[in-house]
């Protein structure tokens, strides 16, 4: 059996025998992605991965106030009181909730902070497991990819690995995890690059290079390619050590205790500032099922488990990014935060929320542009357990125009690594402004009748190019593609039979050029 095959057909595991604040760090050694990375020596970009798991309820936590009379009928047992939403400068009709200062600090202030509304998938997938592989690997909703997004970028880009590495030229691990297992998002297409050593004796064996014999036959070369793994690891665990400690946390906001999220990215702001030249680092905070007592029964709804959760992000958030100023690293390190689904419009009768589709990410650091992408979810007047926040960005238009964006590839180098090509969304400055974000593209957008029995005309106003026009059923699948071809700028309309569908409502998304715009229609 070859060492690439058998590494291969592993499980996708791997530690480093590290302990930082008694926090277990994991390495990712090296993927497509991370590859293509180091190997463009003349970027230095760091990306901070911070997944929510659990499934985030987006509805409260980037606030749509222009739909408030809506979503306070939809959601009356939790809704956050509309005097205590958070605002956000330049735009009155979206807030954050109470418990998000920092955030709001960074959007507003330091205008280091970029939200992207409605996030999704068509045909979402309300497994916790299987959303999570979706969002992990780029996948279509059902399609069953193996590698991640992250881990096809650079396959070739180091032959031979795992052999001769780490080298004078790439000393450090190419992705780091903390205090969790490894992210599947840095599986590469080919060779699986985890391994674990929890056993402290064959660790120090390791590293004193003492071996016993293996036999001449394919379970000794599967051993012998471990202890090489091993050794690697036992490596990059001292390099870890050492650049941890060549620095000291400079910022007096990380809390001291009870918040595991602002743990790790203390630890990761270290690493980075010690000069370890990792190019991804994943983190994760869990708590976010919310099924009930989401907010306080006894308290304000602005309280209570969803709060406290969302306290933690803004925190650990903000004292990430204080630290990476006071470091002068600031205009190198961008995080993405998200979550595998988000929940449904309508609340249960626990105080809670039920797994959903669509939901604000969030992307920060001081090269974002700091705006809203997207308009505000459109809450229906009438809202029953099936209906969810439709879609108007793909979750993979964010990766494909962070890859572009921020790493510098090449679309063509996207549109290999992301499966098919994506249009870029004006995450990331392009031209030194802090919004530097193009016209919208869609100026206008309505149906009429609306409700409507059998058929509705979509009427709507482009400035030219490429427009696609889809319609969802409440739970988010996708019913039929109307519009998907090159029109001249202008005001255009096309017809929506809905003959055989039942009564509900029903979302159609349209987009055109850096423009994704969602809107409700009812059947009766």
């Amino acid at each position: 059996m070859k060492r690439r095959t058998f590494i291969k057909r592993t499980a996708p595991v791997a530690a480093l025998p590290v302990l930082i604040n008694g926090m277990s760090i994991k390495s990712h050694a090296s993927s497509s992605l991370l590859r293509m990375l180091a190997a463009k020596a003349e970027n230095d970009k760091v990306l901070v991965l911070v997944q929510l798991n659990g499934g985030n309820d987006g509805l409260n936590t980037i606030i749509p106030l222009d739909q408030y009379t809506n979503l306070t009928t939809a959601r009356s047992n939790i809704i956050i009181p509309s005097a205590k939403v958070l605002k956000l400068n330049g735009f009155e009709n979206t807030g954050l909730h109470p418990s998000m200062t920092d955030l709001q600090n960074l959007f507003n202030n330091e205008a280091s902070l970029n939200i992207v509304q409605a996030v999704g998938y068509p045909s979402p997938n309300f497994s916790h497991f299987r959303a999570t592989d979706i969002w992990l690997s780029a996948s279509d909703s059902k399609q069953y990819i193996s590698s991640g997004w992250v881990g096809r970028y650079l396959d070739d880009a180091y032959p031979g690995f795992p052999e001769n590495y780490p080298n004078t030229d790439m000393p450090d691990p190419l992705a780091i995890s903390i205090g969790g297992v490894v992210s599947p998002a840095v599986q590469g297409p080919e060779v699986n690059m985890g391994m674990a050593i929890s056993n402290p004796t064959s660790f120090y064996n390791f590293a004193a290079g003492i071996t016993d014999p293996v036999p001449n036959t394919p379970a000794g070369k599967e051993l012998e390619f471990l202890r090489l793994i091993a050794n690697q690891t036992d490596k990059y665990a001292d390099r870890i050590k050492t650049t941890y400690n060549a620095s000291t946390t400079k910022t007096s906001k990380f809390p001291s205790t009870g918040n595991y999220l602002a743990d790790q990215l203390k630890i990761v702001a270290r690493l980075i500032a010690g000069g370890l030249k990792t190019k991804i680092y994943v983190v994760t905070l869990g708590g976010f099922d919310t099924h009930s007592n989401q907010v306080s029964s006894s308290g304000g709804t602005e309280t209570g488990g969803h709060a406290d959760l969302l306290s933690k992000v803004s925190i650990a958030v903000g004292a990430f990014m204080d630290e990476c100023n006071k470091q002068n690293m600031s205009d190198r390190v961008a995080g993405i935060i998200y979550s595998e689904f988000g929940r449904r419009i309508l609340s249960n009768a626990s105080l809670g929320t039920d797994h959903g589709a669509a939901a604000p990410v969030m992307v920060f650091g001081t090269q974002v542009n700091r705006t809203i992408i997207g308009s505000n979810p459109t809450i229906p007047s009438t809202v029953t357990v099936n209906d969810n926040v439709a879609m108007q960005n793909d979750f993979r238009q964010i990766y494909y125009s962070t890859l572009v964006q921020w790493f510098g590839l090449s679309k063509t180098e996207a549109d290999t690594i992301m499966l098919k090509n994506f249009d870029t969304l004006q995450i990331f400055k392009t031209t030194g402004s802090i919004n530097s974000l193009a016209p919208a593209e869609i100026t206008m957008i309505e149906n009429y009748p609306n409700p409507f029995d059998n058929s509705t005309t979509i009427k709507f106003n482009t400035k030219g190019g490429r427009v696609v026009i889809r319609i969802f059923d409440p739970i988010g699948n996708e019913i039929k593609t109307l519009v998907n071809k090159t029109l001249p700028a202008g005001t255009h309309e096309v017809v929506f039979e809905a003959h055989s569908l039942p009564p509900g409502n029903y979302y159609y998304n349209v987009l055109s050029g850096n423009s994704s715009i969602s809107r409700v229609m009812l059947k009766k």
